[in-house]
């Protein structure tokens, strides 16, 4: 490995052997304190499940999306280092992700650094918006690559490990990741069906060279390695089944060579006192029975935190629960780090989008499928987003339900019938909206459901909280 020390992440703290001294003191000093009381081990344990969740949901989505040979676009899946691109938007099969977007064609990629940088080109997008944001393994955005901030044009830069010391070509920009591994989703513009071949040459042009390969033609990718053994069920789904021994097991060999943040000690030497310190391997059974008993409720105490939070996070206006900040990056926040990774692993920043989400009706209620809905926006009240907007439809699963016309999202580039006036009314109802087929959103064959509008590059009023979202009304059958 490159510039780093037998402990990697160590060197974030102020440099590598400064970082190691640092956690043999903490650790030393994790043995000497006094056992913490049942109910403060439980409060703990609770917290280092909170404080895992992303880094764990970002493990296993990680081994799903790269358990796979070469990259494979019709499952979505390719393997380290590479991209696989969409080549159409998501449907009711796809469950790696909650809440997908069927805005835009997606081109990820999950990268490990740990090495040597990786190089990417990036062709001029044509003036089509676009974004690269790139995630540590802790879900927060160190950056992203597009329109709003390098621009449109032809660019290459590397993702570069958090310990590496070398030199880049000229003419490559240099993001330092927090974490070794991590993950980059792109989203391009696409408006529709029709609009998929131009996306496709856009998407051929993003190309992924290690630093060793750089400048040495015919460099061809190393196949990826399958796992049969590997669970493809959907990753939320997993970890939410997850005992404590196996899920916490797994967020202390990722410590190892992912760093915390710089700002996660004082997190770090509380779950220390339960016998979790970083650097090290975990075995509950060797573990004080305090702890132990402790950790072992700790998921289910944990997701009962992060359910229940996810309707009370941000704000509510017009029954639409508003996530501003943080989001995409989240400080010391680890319970809305949580929630986002829980319901939209790889949320963007809100400079890039905005995603308002409503569960229930103007009266309070939890969205039935078998109701009627309207949403009417007056002309003044349309979304205010400076690349385009959409509302997108979920089952109770979080994810797409299937229905008559493969129709997930309705937004601006949409041939909408507006009214008279300039306003716009969307009908949401299971059944064919007579007369109205072209602002018919379809609600899922059964059950509840949840939608979620977006803003793509959404303007001061959105940001600030000027404009509102209008209600969603239950009209008669």
């Amino acid at each position: 490995m490159i510039g780093w020390t037998r402990s990697p992440w160590l060197g974030r703290a102020l440099c590598p052997l400064l970082g190691l001294a640092a956690l043999q003191v903490q650790a030393s000093a994790g043995a000497a304190t006094a056992p913490p009381s049942a109910a403060d081990a439980q409060e703990i344990a609770t917290e280092a499940y909170i404080y895992a969740y992303p880094m764990v949901l970002m493990e296993v989505t990680r081994r799903v999306s790269t358990n796979v040979e070469a990259p494979d676009s019709s499952h979505f899946r390719a393997p380290m280092n590479q991209f696989v691109h969409a080549t159409a938007f998501p449907d009711e099969k796809f469950d790696i992700v909650v809440r997908p977007n069927a805005d835009t064609l997606y081109s990820t990629l999950w990268f490990d650094v740990t090495r040597e940088p990786l190089i990417i080109t990036v062709p001029d997008s044509g003036g089509r918006y676009y974004l690269l944001p790139a995630l540590d393994l802790w879900t927060d955005i160190f950056t992203s690559p597009g329109t709003r901030t390098t621009g449109n044009g032809p660019q290459q830069f590397a993702i570069v490990g958090p310990g590496w010391r070398g030199k880049l070509p000229a003419g490559v920009t240099a993001y330092v990741s927090p974490t070794a591994v991590g993950w980059m989703i792109g989203r391009t513009q696409t408006n529709g069906v029709a609009d998929y071949e131009s996306v496709h040459k856009f998407q051929a042009g993003l190309r992924t060279t290690p630093l060793s390969a750089w400048g040495k033609p015919g460099y061809v990718p190393p196949m990826g390695t399958v796992n049969p053994q590997q669970d493809m069920t959907a990753p939320v789904e997993q970890v939410a089944k997850m005992d404590a021994d196996t899920y916490f097991a797994t967020f202390a060999r990722l410590l190892k060579t992912n760093p915390p943040h710089a700002n996660d000690f004082p997190i770090l030497a509380r779950i220390a006192r339960l016998g979790l310190v970083p650097g090290q391997d975990l075995d509950l059974n060797r573990l004080p029975p305090e702890s132990q008993a402790a950790l072992r409720a700790a998921p289910a105490a944990g997701r009962s935190l992060i359910v229940a939070a996810l309707p009370r996070t941000g704000f509510v206006t017009n029954g639409w629960r508003v996530i501003a900040n943080p989001i995409g990056t989240y400080g010391t926040d680890y319970l809305r780090r949580a929630i986002i990774a829980f319901a939209g692993l790889g949320a963007c920043t809100v400079d890039d989008a905005l995603y308002p989400f409503a569960m229930v009706d103007a009266e309070g209620k939890p969205f039935d499928s078998a109701a009627k809905y309207v949403i009417h926006f007056d002309k003044e009240q349309l979304p205010p987003a400076r690349a385009f907007w959409s509302l997108s439809m979920y089952n109770d699963r979080q994810f797409f339900a299937s229905n008559s016309i493969n129709r997930f999202a309705i937004g601006d580039r949409d041939p909408l019938k507006y009214n008279a006036d300039g306003s716009l009314d969307l009908v949401l109802q299971r059944e064919r909206a007579i007369g109205m087929e072209s602002n018919w959103l379809p609600t899922p064959a059964s059950g509840s459901f949840s939608m979620n509008l977006r803003m793509y590059l959404p303007g001061p009023d959105a940001l600030n909280g000027t404009w509102k979202p209008p209600v969603i009304r239950r009209v008669a059958s």
